[in-house]
């Protein structure tokens, strides 16, 4: 008996997240089109936590021995840019904040500005190289982006930073819990906490 159109989904989405470091917006999309795109149903599409539930299974047997080591140094750079731009309230997101990077993953930090301007003239005064952009790769929604790529010394290759602009008054929304309780992004001080409960 094969499974449920929606987890053939997932599993085909998590592939592309972990091998293709895709996000799971992109994924899930990219996924859908191999099993039919547009004549889907809104309920073949798995959500955000059930392809989550594959990542780690594929990760459990394709990538075990090395992702936890891949995982803590992106979150060592995650964390010394948002220590870096802690006035604009940075809160990570996405894989490395969720648990299921690998080096191919990008950096998601979520900044939370009074003016999404003020970010740019921190890192301009930083003398800090970006690109600029309107949206996200994959994301379903159009947010100011500045990108930035960074070295990561732990893996010996750079890696990409995506500083998502958002309205202050978004932050109380961003926090509400996924539908096991678990949030969807953290502040320094978690990312921190994370770190010490990983240590080597």
């Amino acid at each position: 008996m094969s499974a449920p159109l929606s987890q053939q989904i997932a599993v085909a989405a998590a592939q592309l997240v972990v091998d293709d470091g895709l996000e799971y917006d992109s994924a899930r999309r990219k996924a859908a089109q191999a099993f039919g795109g547009r004549r889907l149903r809104p309920s073949d599409l798995p959500r955000n936590e059930a392809i989550e539930d594959e990542v780690h299974a594929y990760i459990a047997i394709f990538h075990a021995e090395t992702q936890g080591l891949e995982l803590r140094a992106l979150r060592e750079l995650a964390w010394r840019w948002m220590k870096r731009l802690q006035d604009h309230r940075p809160h990570l997101a996405g894989a490395v904040w969720r648990g299921t990077a690998t080096r191919l993953s990008a950096i998601l930090i979520d900044l939370y500005c009074d003016d999404p301007k003020s970010a740019e003239i921190d890192l301009l005064n930083q003398g800090i190289a970006f690109d600029a952009g309107t949206d996200l790769p994959g994301a379903d929604t159009s947010k100011s982006v500045l990108t930035i790529a960074d070295r990561s010394e732990t893996l010996g290759e750079t890696v990409t930073l995506h500083l998502v602009m958002h309205d202050l008054d978004d932050l109380r929304g961003a926090l509400r819990p996924d539908a096991r309780g678990r949030s969807w992004r953290g502040d320094l001080v978690a990312v921190q906490r994370l770190l010490a409960e990983s240590k080597p």
